[in-house]
């Protein structure tokens, strides 16, 4: 994630369980993934992880960057042209 995205979502963090939960569960699996990727060689059952880590990341981050998307979205909307729709 880029470093603003970062800042962000740490901004962010007190306000929000989800994106606390995602946050947290990212970076978990990304230790865990990082963990077996330092291994010389992976089983069968290692790769398999590896692989269902990197989609569960996917999916998690997806959601992570629609709440910023969300978030940015309220506060440019926030400051104008929708006043008497």
């Amino acid at each position: 994630m880029e470093p603003r995205d970062v800042a962000l979502i740490e901004r962010l963090l007190p306000q929000s369980a989800e994106l606390r939960r995602l946050w947290e569960d990212h970076q978990r699996l990304d230790r865990e993934l990082d963990a077996l990727l330092k291994q010389r060689f992976l089983t069968p059952e290692e790769e398999a992880r590896s692989q269902e880590i990197r989609k569960i990341k996917l999916a998690g981050r997806d959601r992570i960057e629609a709440i910023l998307r969300e978030h940015r979205a309220s506060i440019g909307g926030s400051a104008g042209a929708r006043s008497g729709s």
